[in-house]
């Protein structure tokens, strides 16, 4: 993959490289795209909490609370394993 940048984006990139934080450009624009999927997969992770947020009334999690769910998820699991 080639990308042309206009020459003020280039030397910035060559003065990030020069600083010796980067090996070369390409490791540069790597530390960028992985950059980029962090924030990206933070701003997805915030919109589902803010997503289940506003799904309704909270609830208390409490140890009976989650024994239930447990008891739930199990006998979804072992109904699913029977109909196979």
């Amino acid at each position: 993959m080639n990308v042309s940048l206009p020459e003020a984006l280039r030397e910035y990139v060559e003065e990030r490289v020069a600083e010796g934080s980067f090996a070369n450009a390409s490791d540069y624009v790597r530390a960028l795209i992985r950059e980029d999927r962090q924030k990206q997969a933070q701003a997805s992770l915030e919109a589902k909490l803010l997503e289940g947020l506003k799904s309704g009334p909270a609830i208390e999690a409490t140890d009976a609370y989650w024994e239930d769910l447990k008891a739930r998820a199990h006998a979804r699991i072992a109904k699913s394993k029977r109909k196979r």
